[in-house]
Formats: structure tokens, sequence, C-alpha cells
């Protein structure tokens, strides 16, 4: 009885393991932030570049679309800094374009 409860409970312990293996982020991977936490993920991927305001290396005249492209994807420019791309690091298109309408709200002048 007690080697049936030991094979148990060591099978648990593997499959919660293995459970908790397959579900954590990768190494290296963006943990995509909701839409309505863009400011979060601003200021934890962007700001660095951007600066507070959006004010460095943002076109706010560039399509909608092609912004967040740009987020997805990464953009090269002629000198460093070039834009990295996040989507393989794990961000939807949804949590870029929510970047972008922060973004965009950023360069706006507030009322």
């Amino acid at each position: 009885m007690k080697r049936v409860k030991l094979f148990a409970i060591i099978a648990f312990a593997i499959f919660a393991a293995f459970f908790y293996a397959i579900r954590s982020t990768p190494a290296g991977a963006v943990t995509p932030a909701p839409p309505e936490d863009a400011a979060a993920t601003y200021k934890a991927k962007c700001l660095m570049c951007h600066g507070p305001a959006a004010a460095k290396f943002f076109n706010a005249d560039m399509p909608k679309e092609e912004k967040i492209q740009a987020v997805l994807k990464g953009k090269k420019t002629e000198k460093p800094p070039a834009m990295p791309g996040f989507e393989a690091k794990g961000m939807t298109a949804d949590d870029a374009a929510a970047l972008v309408d922060h973004m965009d709200g950023l360069k706006k002048p507030a009322n």
C-alpha cells in the first residue's frame, strides 16, 4: 500500500513539473500585457528609446497599421538603434495596437 501511495505522489509530481514546464514563458520572451496595460508595456520596453513622451524615433503621422507592423516585426534604421520586433517574443497584434494607441496619446498635448 505504501508503494502505491509513493508511486502516486511521484507520478503527480512528474505531471505537475511537466505541466509547469510547458506553461512557463520561454527565455527572453516578452510577457504580453493586456491592451489596457499598454502604459506598463511602454514603460518596460519602449521608454528607454522613445522617451517619456514618445518624442524620439516615433512618427505619429505614420498610418496605424504600419506602426503596428513596426512593433511586431521591427524596423531597420540607417543608424542604431534599430527597432526590435516583439512578435517573436510573444506580443500579439492587439497588444501592439494598444501600445501604438498609447504612444499616439503621449504625442498629443494634454487638454
